[in-house]
């Protein structure tokens, strides 16, 4: 064997040309499928970072939930599941089920507003119970982590901060501990840094948390929402660590009687509490004890799809690539029959000969696989999310993907280069010294047109959804948008005092040159939020207790001047719609269609549930045209408007409309902001345009896959029939010149050549039109506006095709045209 590798490494390097072609080659190939394996490693097959990882458990329920009058979901479980429960629910659980596992609590906080030696930034934030570290078995890289006597409602509040807050906002500083962080203007005081391989238990792969505080700590950082004391409020997901010899099986039988007790329990209370009907709300979940090793949440299908399809058309490159390396390796054995018949007819075996091919291959192959780490390395930071370190997973895949290449794009040509006629072969003038490859060649050709005309086409319809995406009208203007959320409520600010901010903000905006006009708005259009609730119109009947669903905006009197949206009828919020009088709500067109066809909605009273007191009806004032809500591609839903002046809104969008580019007033935006309040971040500042175009960013990534890899693909399959026909040329360089010395003129030559190499070219298109016909159906959810067999696609993708296909047969064609007749016959 070693002797086997010293002459392959020789043998490779005396033809470094060839060589470093292939090992491009196969780096991108191997690169791009490492990548991708490696986002799907964390996605779906990586364990969390945590001692013991096998041995935690996560509490979820599904079914119908009735007893909930606020629920907060932090990430995606199969099967519409939720993990989220009451605080009161969770400890009951943890009383419990204490002989069986030890459970916490932990949930991820809105940004949150930290002020460091006087500066104020937007971090993220991390509540969990006590005991969150110590049963995960996280060690503090500095100071001490979140101890159990962090959690009591007399404890003085604390904070653990990560790594890189650390090193970004305290300078790695080593005399951190102990100093004051004031986090939504409460005191706290830094007790540990948490070392940078642990972030948390949400999924295996994510970006770690700024700052960690105790659930103790909730009541002072929302003041407002009573989340620990209230019983209809879910809000915590729950986790926790099985003791040697338990199943997640008995833990459930434990905790489901506890759970439906506890529920219907709150649910009475509930209900009792809101004079409601008993037999209408009387389901109860069911719960469920699921594995959390990978994490608390799932992978989102999204995120999965999305992986998939990029991973498809990495493979179909790699496909690609072993085909174009097998045509190379063909033509390389073609140049070394005569060394192989002489090793032959010494004496060595067939099996010989292929095994020390196979090693030269095995050779090119773990070379090129060394190279696709550092294309892998650099192709993973450019997929969206956070993606994990290589690990042994990723490991053994390179080395698998090494080996199974060097198979595959080895065997055909070491089986075929070894079939020779020893005797034949060493006449020195024999034209069967090339013996012939024309039809393995041409059948990898075959292959590389289907791969590159899939990838193209699926190029082109990427490209188009994302032009019909950017044509969709949002139903108002979103051009020269500055976007902007301030969140006050993170100051404590009051119900009073965040109206005057806002207020405050809007008058000293107004006078910036540029600046046209100034709304509020929660949450902003196409920001990626949605605010959905239950309307009951007075007088209709409900007998089931669900309402009409609409997605709601809250927003300032002058946001439909900013955004131009038009009304069509009735009248906008007035001056005189302020906090103490009569509600009034804006509807939009689809829900006049939905809910009051027939009927004009203007002056007609809504509330929030059936029965509601007038006096917290809402009246319907006006009519304005239809926008879209949170998805450029679903129509616009039934939306309803609600004066901002008559709502509290801790958190809201600012929006500015101006006469130039909108980010050239961010630092004005800043200055107004800080004058106000120097305290108050300005969170995600950015334009409408850009928010806009976040929404089809997975579309963008799967355009740009398809066109890289489709671009390499068509690079790949044109060196490959250039590759062909040179060698088929030479091949016959006898042949062509007896034709040309019976009559044959130049012309004809080069229309033979170019007809021999179009032909593979041709069965190749054929076929990939059916395969991109297939691919187009299976990714048909995707596409915006355009087919999956969308015609002009497919004849722009053929068309580049053969296009290339022709000039990489060209030459070669152009070259048998030049032979001179005598040159060619003194040769044979």
């Amino acid at each position: 064997m070693l002797h086997d590798l010293r002459f392959g490494f020789r043998t490779l390097l005396r033809a470094r040309g060839w060589t470093i072609v292939i090992l491009l080659s196969l780096a991108l190939g191997i690169g791009a499928n490492t990548a991708l394996f490696s986002a799907a490693n964390g996605l779906v097959l990586k364990k969390l970072p945590v001692e013991d990882p096998d041995s935690l458990v996560r509490l979820q329920w599904t079914g119908r939930n009735v007893l909930m009058t606020s629920h907060s979901e932090f990430g995606y479980l199969g099967n519409d599941a939720s993990a989220a429960f009451s605080y009161g629910m969770f400890r009951q659980f943890a009383e419990e089920a204490r002989d069986l596992a030890v459970l916490f609590g932990c949930a991820p906080l809105a940004d949150v507003n930290a002020v460091v030696d006087g500066r104020a930034v937007v971090a993220t934030a991390l509540i969990v119970s006590g005991n969150y570290h110590r049963v995960l078995g996280v060690q503090a890289l500095l100071g001490r982590s979140i101890l159990p006597e962090d959690d009591a409602p007399d404890a003085p509040p604390v904070v653990a901060i990560s790594q890189r807050f650390w090193r970004a906002r305290f300078g790695s500083s080593t005399d951190v501990i102990g100093r004051t962080v004031r986090i939504n203007n409460v005191s706290a005081t830094v007790v540990g840094v948490l070392p940078p391989g642990f972030t948390g238990v949400q999924q295996a792969v994510a970006t770690d948390r700024d700052i960690t505080v105790p659930l103790a700590m909730d009541p002072a950082l929302h003041p407002d929402e009573h989340r620990l004391s209230s019983e209809s409020y879910w809000w915590l997901p729950v986790m926790g660590r099985l003791n040697p010899g338990i199943t997640s099986e008995r833990l459930q039988q434990r905790l489901q009687p506890v759970f439906q007790h506890t529920a219907r329990s709150d649910l009475d209370s509930h209900v009792a509490s809101r004079s409601e009907n008993r037999s209408s709300r009387s389901t109860v979940p069911q719960l469920q004890v699921a594995s959390a090793s990978r994490g608390l949440y799932d992978a989102r299908p999204d995120d999965v799809r999305s992986i998939v399809f990029v991973g498809a058309a990495a493979a179909l490159v790699l496909l690609l690539v072993c085909a174009n390396v097998a045509n190379l390796l063909l033509a390389r054995a073609a140049m070394r029959q005569r060394e192989l018949s002489v090793r032959l007819s010494l004496g060595a075996s067939r099996v010989r000969l292929v095994r020390q091919l196979l090693t030269e291959s095995l050779l090119l192959s773990c070379a090129g696989a060394c190279l696709g780490l550092i294309v892998a390395d650099w192709g993973r930071r450019l997929l969206p999310g956070p993606t994990p370190p290589f690990d042994g997973r990723v490991a053994l895949f390179v080395v698998a993907v090494a080996l199974g290449t060097a198979v595959l794009f080895g065997i055909a040509p070491a089986l075929r280069s070894t079939r020779l006629n020893v005797s034949t072969t060493l006449k020195a003038h024999s034209r069967s010294i090339a013996a012939s490859r024309t039809l393995l060649g041409q059948s990898l050709l075959v292959v590389q047109v289907v791969v590159s005309l899939v990838l193209l086409v699926g190029a082109g319809l990427f490209l188009r959804t994302i032009e019909n995406l950017k044509r969709v009208d949002p139903g108002f203007n979103p051009n020269n948008l500055l976007l902007f959320q301030l969140s006050p409520g993170l100051n404590r600010y009051d119900e009073p005092r965040t109206r005057s901010l806002y207020e405050e903000v809007s008058l000293g905006l107004r006078p910036v040159p540029g600046v046209r006009g100034v709304a509020i708005s929660q949450p902003a259009p196409l920001s990626g939020w949605a605010w959905i609730t239950d309307i009951f119109v007075r007088g209709r009947d409900y007998p089931q207790g669900a309402g009409h669903r609409v997605h709601e905006m809250t927003v300032s009197p002058a946001f439909f001047t900013v955004m131009q949206m038009p009304l069509l009828a009735g009248r906008g919020f007035a001056d005189t719609d302020t906090a103490g009088r009569p509600g009034v709500a804006v509807i939009n067109e689809a829900a006049v269609r939905e809910y009051f066809a027939g009927a004009n909605p203007l002056g007609q009273r809504i509330g929030r549930m059936p029965g509601a007191p007038s006096e917290v009806e809402i009246e319907i004032v006006g009519i304005v045209r239809d926008a879209k809500y949170e998805s450029l591609r679903n129509p616009p839903p039934p939306t309803m408007y609600v004066s901002a002046v008559q709502r509290h809104l801790p958190s809201a969008f600012v929006l500015v409309r101006t006469a130039g580019d909108p980010l050239a007033l961010a630092p004005a935006a800043r200055e107004v902001v800080h004058g106000i309040d120097p305290d108050l971040p300005l969170i995600d500042v950015s334009t409408q345009s850009r928010h806009i175009e976040s929404q089809f960013e997975r579309e963008r990534l799967f355009a740009r896959a398809c066109t890289l890899f489709g671009g390499v693909a068509l690079l790949l399959a044109g060196i490959g029939l250039y590759g062909l026909m040179s060698y088929s040329v030479a091949r016959r360089t006898n042949e062509i010149g007896i034709r040309m010395a019976l009559g044959a003129r130049a012309e004809d030559v080069r229309r033979l050549v170019l007809s021999e190499s179009m032909r593979p070219v041709l069965i190749g298109v054929v076929i990939g039109v059916g395969g991109a016909a297939a691919a187009g159906r299976a990714v048909a959810g995707l596409l915006f506006g355009v087919t999956p067999t969308d015609a002009v696609t497919i004849v722009a993708a053929v068309t580049t095709l053969l296009a290339v296909s022709a000039t990489a047969a060209y030459f070669p064609a152009r070259r048998a045209a030049r032979v001179d007749p005598l040159v060619a016959l003194r040769d044979e």
